[in-house]
């Protein structure tokens, strides 16, 4: 039987989900305000625990250190996949990609594809237990592989998918609290906000403030340790530099509008660093990534976990912090905040079709191991994709050597 066919099988009925609905709105309201916690995810780009509170010994993170000392850093956090489209198709619902029919990279955009019957999205499920839900930041992304029939969001910052005007690429200093989507935010209700932030998506960005020295990087051993390759790498840990000044921007806002005390942040990448043998690899160095959750009061500061945690866990866990009751078709599971919270034993991640090359991998990984099975081991790692070979330097330049049989 296909995944899709036996997804629908086991969907629960329109009629219950109604009924569950109604019951989550009465079981939020039944709470007080200031009981209700907001909620805001900063999802980052293409990005590994590069970070100096993971122990990177060149990089300068302030402000995400900072972030990490008031909550919980984990260091065993892993998306789903090891490309954007398919991840955030996977985490906005809770759901593997491969059990949605997301698996392939942009692949329904525009050909009218639909979630299975019974699923739904996370900015749904709090908005139908009374949440307030906005898209935020400079670059506004959701990047599903399916078409959805209402607005994912209540209020978004200019056009939906789409970039706002007034800010631009790397910019520091602008707050996300000025956007038109704020400004549609009635105040009397928790809100649930997503704020994306693209700057450690290629192309990379120089920190002239703290410049790295692409003679201090160690690159990783499956690299050619060459100028080219060094000059890259610093090039990107320069970039998530300027991501942690946005983010120190944010949370400076946060605070100053009185917001901290009663909001939970989590920060997160969407899979792992554009690098080759990372983003569309399913290598560690492509599914890899940080995750920082913050709850003043709620949550011991400073807490290091070494708990596994996949990015489709986010979404269950998310809507049981804020007291909503997690659809029983959600495969994450919830690893934050209540006596139930469940410890995972592996994760699993695949990668399919990228842009126009196709492939089929798939992993499963624990705290020590990893297994990677290809389906298709006659094709290389390196098959011609446009993307990386216009992007990623080094990929040419191994070609080369290889090319030079050295």
């Amino acid at each position: 039987m296909k995944a899709r066919e036996f997804l629908m099988k086991r969907s629960t009925p329109r009629s219950f989900l109604f009924l569950a609905a109604m019951g989550m709105v009465a079981f939020a309201a039944g709470l007080e305000k200031e009981m209700r916690p907001n909620i805001i995810w900063i999802v980052a780009e293409d990005i590994c625990p590069d970070l100096s509170c993971y122990g990177h010994p060149l990089i300068k993170t302030p402000n995400l250190d900072q972030l990490a000392t008031e909550g919980v850093r984990y260091t065993h956090a892993f998306s789903t996949s090891p490309v954007c489209s398919p991840t955030r198709s996977a985490f906005f619902t809770g759901m593997y990609q491969t059990s949605i029919g997301a698996h392939h990279h942009r692949s329904h955009m525009n050909d009218g594809y639909m979630l299975p019957d019974g699923v739904g999205l996370l900015s749904d499920y709090f908005r139908e237990a009374g949440y307030f839900t906005l898209l935020m930041g400079p670059k506004q992304k959701t990047d599903f592989n399916f078409q959805v029939s209402s607005p994912v969001f209540d209020a978004v910052d200019g056009e939906f998918g789409g970039s706002m005007g007034a800010y631009h690429h790397g910019a520091v200093n602008v707050s996300v609290f000025d956007g038109p989507a704020w400004k549609q935010y009635p105040g009397d209700l928790p809100f649930f906000a997503q704020i994306n932030f693209s700057e450690t998506h290629r192309t990379f960005i120089n920190d002239p403030a703290h410049p790295i020295d692409p003679n201090q990087v160690v690159v990783p051993p499956y690299y050619p340790n060459e100028p080219l390759v060094r000059s890259d790498w610093s090039l990107y840990l320069e970039t998530i530099q300027v991501l942690d000044q946005q983010i120190g921007q944010l949370m400076a806002d946060v605070k100053a509008r009185d917001l901290d005390k009663n909001t939970i942040v989590l920060f997160f990448g969407d899979h792992g660093r554009p690098m080759l043998r990372g983003k569309q690899w399913l290598y560690d160095g492509g599914i890899h990534v940080p995750l920082i959750v913050r709850w003043p009061g709620h949550l011991n500061p400073g807490t290091v976990s070494d708990e596994l945690v996949s990015l489709i866990d986010l979404a269950p866990t998310s809507l049981s912090l804020a007291g909503i009751d997690v659809p029983v078709h959600m495969e994450g599971q919830v690893f934050l905040g209540v006596k139930k919270a469940q410890a995972r034993t592996y994760i699993f991640a695949a990668r399919d079709r990228c842009d126009e090359t196709d492939d089929r991998i798939r992993c499963v990984r624990d705290k020590q191991f990893k297994y990677v099975r290809n389906f298709y081991p006659e094709r290389p790692y390196t098959q011609f994709n446009a993307y990386k070979k216009l992007q990623y330097p080094v990929l040419t330049l191994m070609q080369v050597r290889h090319a030079q049989g050295n």
